[in-house]
């Protein structure tokens, strides 16, 4: 674990006006001052924010007309995002890593544009880009602290996950942890971080009051994200080569069990129900939402959205999932009740991550 302080500085603006005439002369009007550009109007209601990894945009999607309200330009690979408790700030992480599936040699790939690693800052009511903050290397996903005070990161290709302040992006720790580290997720109380390693197959626990790594518990093959019981009592995490759900004990830290989610299926993102009855989880290229009921620990329904779902969101009333579909380029609205597709909504090139932000009404 390393530390790192940090400096903030102020800078206070200054102006001078002046102006003079004569009385033998003729008075000269002053020059006009240049126009201002127009400050963007606020934007209110719900939106649905999808990361297009191979475009380097998010689509911002109005979810009560379903319809494209615009597209911004982020950066390289935006992956993981995620928007803090009211709803003002989205955070995507962003990567100047290539893109290389599973087993790739990466000897045979570009190098990486490190420049372009960091954590976008978009601000919700005028959609727009406020800034990147540096974030450590090669940013896969990100999650936020309790107080919104700082972002927790998985840095895939130095197998640590790194803490940054908001308020001046600067990187006051840093925690080593296993092999190409991918899912992040702070516990319902704010007191822990768990991460995720492919490599090791398990999930990391850090202590966010101790500041140190507690433990691993191997969770299966390849896992990907976490999700957590309302209460937090429990968490969830798909291994996506085991075809599998693992069920932790958030309390004891100790694996309490693995739900077999079916044959061919390869579990990756997940996303809990508002009231915590059930867990949602996509399936890669097995193209299904998985709906598995947390009482008793069983699938209890199915739908199929497209190719390779990834990213999955809930709206805050339940009733609706929202999924990013890679190779198809687009994201399908389900409605909870039928099961069914309702919709599907061409977004950016290699959709990736989504988000449900609630913006106020007027």
């Amino acid at each position: 674990m390393t530390r790192t302080p940090w400096i903030v500085l102020a800078l206070l603006p200054f102006a001078v006006a002046c102006g003079g005439g004569s009385r033998d002369a003729q008075t000269e009007a002053p020059a006009a001052a240049p126009e201002a550009a127009p400050a963007p109007k606020p934007v209110f209601g719900p939106r649905i924010y999808v990361t297009n990894e191979r475009a380097g945009t998010v689509t911002i999607i109005d979810a009560a007309s379903l319809e494209v309200s615009t597209t911004l330009p982020l950066g390289k690979r935006p992956r993981g995002i995620v928007t803090n408790a009211d709803s003002s700030r989205v955070y995507v992480a962003l990567s100047g890593s290539p893109i290389a599936g599973p087993g790739v040699d990466e000897k045979t790939l570009p190098p990486a544009d490190k420049g372009a690693d960091g954590i976008g800052v978009v601000d919700t009511s005028t959609e727009q880009l406020l800034q990147v903050l540096r974030a450590g290397s090669d940013p896969e996903t990100v999650a936020l602290s309790s107080d919104g005070a700082h972002a927790f990161i998985a840095n895939e290709d130095t197998a640590q996950a790194s803490v940054v302040q908001l308020s001046d992006g600067a990187i006051t720790e840093t925690f080593k942890i296993g092999e190409e580290p991918e899912g992040t997720g702070v516990t319902p109380d704010g007191k822990q971080l768990w991460v995720t390693s492919e490599d090791a197959g398990a999930v990391f626990v850090i202590d966010l009051v101790a500041r140190k790594v507690l433990k691993s518990v191997e969770v299966g093959p390849r896992p990907r994200s976490i999700a957590f019981l309302p209460d937090g009592s429990k968490g969830y995490i798909p291994s996506e080569n085991g075809g599998t759900l693992a069920v932790v004990d958030a309390k004891r830290l100790r694996l309490a069990g693995k739900i077999a989610l079916g044959e061919g299926m390869r579990p990756m993102g997940t996303a809990m129900a508002p009231d915590g009855k059930t867990i949602y989880v996509t399936t890669g290229r097995s193209k299904m939402v998985l709906m598995i009921d947390t009482a008793t620990e069983k699938v209890v329904g199915s739908v199929e959205v497209g190719p390779r779902p990834w990213g999955i969101a809930v709206s805050p009333d339940g009733k609706t999932l929202y999924t990013a579909n890679g190779p198809s380029n687009d994201v399908s609205v389900v409605d909870v009740a039928t099961r069914e597709v309702t919709k599907k909504i061409p977004v950016g090139d290699g959709p990736w991550g989504v988000a449900f932000v609630q913006r106020p009404t007027l």
